[in-house]
């Protein structure tokens, strides 16, 4: 306890009644009451002196404790008049990528907010300040000293800072939540993709298996071998084998080595390869290439895979024979391919499936060889999309980014 007001009031109220005694010895009578009710007045001011002292000690030490608090919390903790940082705590720190509270304190919080959310978070502070009620939870993205961008979810307050009117922003790294979110989908997503393709499996091979059975059932029962019965059953089986060989094709891993190549060297190799295929089906390919074109950061095989495959389909998609436009340049970083057939092209509503496995629009095809083809192209960082009109054709877009 402190008793420093109390022991320096009384001890002045007891010297002014000693001055008394001393001095002004006929007047003690008539001053008896004053000096009492003095020394009343002195103790009554001491001990709300020392009320008051005990109060700001325990309220410096509440401070204390607070920040204490504060800077051993896990989350990021900053105290901001307006967008002026005027306090950041250790994990703050560690966020932002500062070596100490001096790299950060004093300067805009916008500097560290990703662009598409400073608007957002304008609003958000101006909303604080003006309802007093905090915005709780909303996800941000923040730029790091060292121009990382961290996803981050941050709830802001209203509190009084050393005298100012400031908010209190609590700020939870999301990276780690996010990366556990996108491993959940990828793994829902494989989920569902070997249940879509174990029914697509069973679907695809069970309609040749049944009429290889039902062929073989009816020559039992007439008891003869008949010719077509075996044609029919050998087209069926050949029919599964190519199921089973695209399907390996799939799913076997590969690795793959990416080199810097010349994509107009595979164009030309492919269009030779498939030509004599083209002319016997009356189609004539034409290709245009700007010269001059860049590497490619790419698997080489896989990338003529690609184009044979997308060549092929503008080949079947035009059984009376017609003409193929093959057009190659360079957009904006990236290469674009673009191959142009005259078929019967493909309606709207089958337009959103293609890509799926066992989804084709084909007599006898299966929906892998697009898929594999999209896979590739995304693997290199690239985008494939197809646009189609019926009756005029269809055509496929192929991006890539250079070397």
């Amino acid at each position: 306890m402190i008793y420093t007001g109390r022991l320096v009031t009384v001890s002045v109220c007891a010297l002014m009644v000693l001055v008394h005694l001393l001095f002004f010895e006929g007047e003690i009578k008539n001053e008896a009451v004053i000096n009492l009710a003095a020394f009343c007045l002195a103790y009554f001011l001491g001990w709300q002196y020392d009320r008051i002292k005990i109060e700001n000690k325990r309220t410096e030490e509440g401070a204390e404790s607070y920040k204490q608090l504060v800077e051993l919390l896990p989350d990021a903790v900053f105290i901001h008049e307006g967008e002026t940082i005027l306090y950041v705590n250790k994990a703050g720190e560690k966020l932002l990528g500062a070596s100490q509270n001096t790299d950060l304190i004093g300067k805009s919080i916008y500097q560290f907010i990703k662009s598409d959310y400073q608007q957002l978070s304008l609003r958000h502070i101006q909303q604080v300040y003006r309802s007093k009620v905090p915005v709780m939870d909303t996800e941000k993205e923040l730029i790091t000293l060292d121009g990382r961008v961290v996803p981050c979810g941050v709830s802001s307050l209203f509190m009084p800072f050393q005298g100012r009117e400031a908010l209190l922003s609590i700020v939870k790294d999301l990276t780690i939540q996010k990366a556990q979110t996108a491993q959940l989908v990828e793994k829902s997503e494989k989920l569902a993709l070997v249940g879509q393709l174990a029914a697509g499996i069973a679907h695809e091979i069970r309609n040749p298996l049944t009429s290889i059975r039902g062929f073989l059932q009816l020559s039992h029962r007439q008891g003869e071998h008949r010719d077509d019965y075996f044609e029919i059953m050998i087209t069926e089986l050949d029919r599964i084998n190519l199921i089973v060989s695209e399907l390996l094709g799939v799913s076997k891993p590969v690795d793959v080595v990416y080199k810097k190549q010349a994509v107009t060297t595979m164009l030309e190799d492919v269009v030779a390869l498939i030509q004599s295929q083209a002319l016997m089906d009356n189609v004539q390919i034409h290709v245009n290439m700007e010269p001059d074109m860049p590497l490619l950061y790419c698997e080489e095989n896989q990338l003529k895979q690609v184009f044979l495959n997308v060549l092929k389909n503008g080949i079947e998609a035009m059984p009376d024979g017609g003409t193929i436009q093959v057009e190659m340049k360079r957009i904006k970083g990236f290469i674009q391919i673009q191959v142009k057939d005259e078929g019967s092209g493909i309606s709207a509503e089958h337009m959103p499936k293609l890509g799926e496995p066992f989804y084709t629009t084909k007599e006898k095809g299966t929906g892998l060889g697009l898929m594999t083809c999209m896979k590739i192209i995304d693997s290199h960082c690239g985008e494939l999309n197809i646009s189609s009109e019926k009756e005029k054709g269809t055509t496929v877009e192929i991006k890539l980014p250079v070397a």
